[in-house]
C-alpha cells in the first residue's frame, strides 16, 4: 500500500469513529455502561491475548527463573539456536587458554634460549656466591 491509500483510510476510520461516538450521546445511560464494561473487557482479553503470543513469560521454581515462550513447545531449530551462544563461549575460552599456553610457553623459551646462550654456565645462576657477586656489582 501506497501512501495516499494510508492516509484515505485513516480518513475513512475517522469519519466512522466521529459518527459512532455523535450516536452514543444519544443513547440511555445504562445501554452507554454495558458498551463501556465490555468494551473494557473486550480489551482486557485482547490484551491477554497478545502478551501470550508475543510477549515473553518468566517461569519460576524455587530459586530459578526461566524464560518462556507461552505456552508452545521449543522447535529443534529454537533448542539449537538457544545452544549456540553456550558452544561460542566454550570455544572462545578453549582459543583463550590455547593463546595463553603458546604465550607462555614462547616466554619460557626465550629465558631459556637467553640462559644457554649466555656466558655463564647455568649452574652458576645456581650458585649462592653468585648472587653476592650480582649484588656487589649493582653497588658499584
Amino acid at each position: 500500500m501506497n501512501s495516499t491509500q494510508l492516509q484515505q483510510q485513516d480518513r475513512f476510520a475517522r469519519q466512522i469513529t466521529a459518527r459512532l461516538a455523535a450516536g452514543t450521546a444519544e443513547l440511555p445511560y445504562e445501554i452507554t455502561e454495558r458498551l463501556r464494561a465490555a468494551r473494557v473487557q473486550a480489551l482486557s482479553q485482547r490484551k491477554r491475548v497478545a502478551m501470550l503470543h508475543t510477549a515473553s513469560a518468566v517461569s519460576s521454581s524455587g530459586s530459578a527463573a526461566a524464560l518462556t515462550l507461552g505456552d508452545e513447545p521449543q522447535s529443534w531449530w529454537s533448542r539449537v539456536a538457544s545452544l549456540l551462544p553456550i558452544i561460542a563461549l566454550a570455544a572462545g575460552l578453549i582459543m583463550i587458554n590455547s593463546l595463553e599456553n603458546d604465550r607462555r610457553a614462547s616466554e619460557v623459551a626465550e629465558v631459556d634460549a637467553a640462559l644457554l646462550t649466555d656466558d655463564l654456565p647455568p649452574a652458576a645462576y645456581a650458585d649462592p656466591g653468585f648472587v653476592q657477586f650480582l649484588k656487589q656489582s649493582n653497588q658499584e
